[in-house]
């Protein structure tokens, strides 16, 4: 019997993982700074700072900003996440058994992006009210208020994450859900789970953590704040194993995730009765 596997079959689901894994993977990896084709264990990140202007004299040299840049070193780790796919299986179910498990692969390499991204959110210490209630409109206010004092920028590259306990609660918001405040386009009850409120794009998450109190933590922050490496995109490597009679399929990539700027990160905790 021969050890090899069709070509055809090894590119048809290489494409499919890389495509599952790019719409339906990774809810977060757009909304943080991305750098890709990472070359060893570990990058850098610049956290630039605050320039000042100033004025000169005639003549004069012009002054300098003296902006301050911080490295923040982000480490790569590779993930993977494989499954056997049994070859007489295949022929007795309707369903396409290759890209089952080829959706699979892709959505637990792209839940591993997500707990990267939020295991550096984690470590914000900076709070918008207490966590002894819900998501209420006072919190979510005071989140604005210590992201607008920090200077960060409202670029329309500000998101907030929040568990569904916490949709619901915006959703009991008028200024949240109310078409008399936000439009019919922006309504969050049409299409997909995600909308415009207060400058950033609200995104409701099944993964955020969830500590012993019952308290999820939420949170708002700018693009710039979160740092995503990547050394490997997602990859697929197809085997077969003549004695299991079945193809073994591999799902793997290599990234890591790091905290650039704390000041652009708001954690709103909430508790969940």
């Amino acid at each position: 019997m021969s050890t090899t596997v069709d070509e055809s079959f090894v590119r048809h689901f290489q494409a499919e993982v890389h495509l599952q894994y790019q719409q339906m993977g990774s809810k977060l990896r757009n909304t943080v700074r991305t750098k890709d084709n990472i070359v060893g264990a570990s990058t850098t990140f610049q956290k630039v700072g605050k320039g000042t202007a100033s004025t000169k004299a005639r003549h004069g040299k012009v002054p300098v900003m003296n902006v301050d840049h911080t490295p923040v070193e982000c480490q790569l780790f590779d993930y993977y996440a494989g499954d056997w796919v049994d070859k007489l299986d295949e022929l007795k179910t309707n369903i396409n058994e290759q890209q089952v498990v080829a959706k699979a692969g892709a959505y637990a390499l792209g839940r591993k992006t997500d707990e990267l991204v939020i295991a550096r959110l984690d470590a914000s210490t900076n709070y918008a009210g207490g966590d002894t209630d819900g998501l209420t409109k006072a919190k979510v206010l005071a989140a604005f208020e210590i992201l607008g004092e920090a200077d960060v920028p409202d670029d329309g590259e500000r998101y907030a994450i929040v568990g569904w306990k916490q949709w619901s609660d915006l959703l009991g918001i008028e200024e949240f859900a109310n078409a008399d405040y936000i439009g019919d386009d922006q309504l969050p009850w049409k299409g997909t789970q995600a909308k415009r409120w207060l400058g950033a794009l609200w995104i409701p998450h099944s993964g955020l953590t969830k500590d012993e109190g019952g308290v999820r933590h939420c949170y708002w922050y700018h693009k710039t704040a979160i740092g995503h490496a990547v050394a490997a995109e997602v990859k697929t490597d197809i085997t077969w194993h003549g004695d299991r009679a079945a193809h073994f399929v591999n799902n793997m990539m290599s990234q890591g995730a790091c905290l650039i700027d704390p000041s652009g990160v708001v954690a709103m905790r909430c508790l969940e009765s």
